[in-house]
């Protein structure tokens, strides 16, 4: 099994950072607007968590079209599975 490269580790700190960039982003638009710390801390801490979310479902549906052999693939990019037929059977 391959060891996986440095941009490979650091990618969940580089959505994390993006994550607390556009949290602190927030934050300074609320505090701006309405000159209230609490507000601004919770618009911020809100922000960090939707930004958060949204950034891993994004990483999670973009996943690596060919993974390696033997790997299976990530849950978005599986195949569907069949599907069953509406007609009952009578027996």
């Amino acid at each position: 099994m391959t060891r996986p490269s440095l941009r490979e580790r650091l990618k969940p700190l580089e959505l994390v950072a993006m994550a607390a960039v556009l949290g602190a982003f927030a934050g300074v638009i609320a505090l701006v607007g309405s000159r209230s710390i609490e507000v601004a801390g919770v618009l911020a801490g809100v922000a960090f968590i939707a930004a958060l979310l949204v950034l891993a479902m994004l990483a999670l549906a973009a996943g690596d079209p060919t993974p390696p052999e033997g790997e299976e693939r990530p849950v978005l990019e599986r195949e569907k599975a069949p599907r069953r037929s509406r007609r009952s059977r009578r027996g």
